[in-house]
């Protein structure tokens, strides 16, 4: 390990870990990597406000599994969040993160790549592929939205509260919101208690580095002509159009993003699709099926 951890996050990690800085864009991305090097690459990509360590069960699952120790799994941390550079909250766009997570792409999978997301990581993960198609071979999501809202939408309070001046600032900022509360988007809420809620609080534990939860909060469309559309466009074009495997477990009881399920399906009909009693981390809660769905896209991959 490269990354000065203390012993008690690092003791929940799956044994095997590597870890670097990966220079991108005028930033240092902080990533985790398991497996051999010459293993079919599989990017797993976080959200907002968590980091890499939200994979980690994930992770203990695949490679717990016939051929999943063969795999080679790059986990990054988005930039402003985990132990990647933090720069400031005006630097943050979707373009912008995909831009980044495009770059360490290049340098760590330079090859075909299979790509995970959840959260934020969906559309990260999908706009820093929409300039590498011909190397996409695989898809799998969890809680995400991966395309623009419907022109009926109504914002959470969540994303109004993260659009308030000062206010915004004062939570997100001072505050250290949403952090502290990641457990009250669970179905069992016990599931981020303790030294694993310890852990998501420690990246962001410092006052100057929570820009970016405010950022990605903001990044969200508050209406059909926020910056973020086009690239949501983009985003859920390459989603229906793709011509890989795709999978998707979901955790129905995610009070944000539970019932947008029903919308991906629609999109992709052929997706293998697995509904869960899970929340928005829904790695904390399903590891398992979580790790099924990667091997099972991993297998029905084209690598040529």
């Amino acid at each position: 390990m490269t990354s000065s951890l203390p012993d008690w996050i690092e003791g929940q990690l799956p044994p095997g870990a590597r870890d670097q800085m990966v220079a991108c864009g005028g930033e240092r991305m902080h990533v985790f990597e398991w497996g051999p090097q010459d293993g079919h690459p599989i990017v797993l990509v976080h959200g907002n406000p968590t980091w890499s360590f939200l994979w980690r069960k994930v992770v203990a699952a695949i490679r717990a599994r016939p051929g999943g120790d063969k795999l080679h799994l790059i986990v990054p941390d988005l930039i402003g969040l985990g132990l990647s550079s933090k720069p400031n909250g005006d630097a943050h766009s979707i373009d912008q993160h995909g831009a980044w997570l495009g770059e360490v792409i290049d340098k760590l999978a330079p090859g075909p790549c299979v790509i995970v997301g959840q959260d934020w990581g969906g559309p990260v993960s999908l706009r820093a592929m929409a300039d590498r198609m011909p190397r996409l071979r695989g898809i799998v999501l969890g809680n995400t939205a991966i395309g623009p809202p419907s022109k009926s939408f109504k914002p959470t309070l969540f994303h109004r509260l993260s659009q308030m001046p000062i206010v915004s600032d004062a939570l997100f900022r001072g505050l250290g919101f949403p952090i502290g509360t990641l457990h009250w988007a669970q179905g069992d809420r016990g599931s981020i208690r303790g030294e694993v809620a310890r852990a998501y609080r420690w990246p962001l534990r410092k006052l100057r580095d929570r820009a970016a939860p405010l950022a990605l909060a903001r990044m969200v469309p508050d209406s059909q002509t926020h910056r973020s559309i086009p690239a949501l466009a983009q985003c859920e074009q390459i989603f229906r159009t793709a011509q890989v495997p795709m999978s998707i477990v979901w955790g129905t009881k995610d009070p944000i993003l539970g019932r947008v399920i029903g919308h991906l399906e629609r999109l992709r009909p052929d997706a293998k699709i697995v509904r869960t009693e899970a929340g928005h981390f829904l790695q904390e809660e399903v590891p398992e099926p979580l790790a099924d769905a990667v091997l099972d896209v991993a297998s029905r991959a084209s690598w040529a």
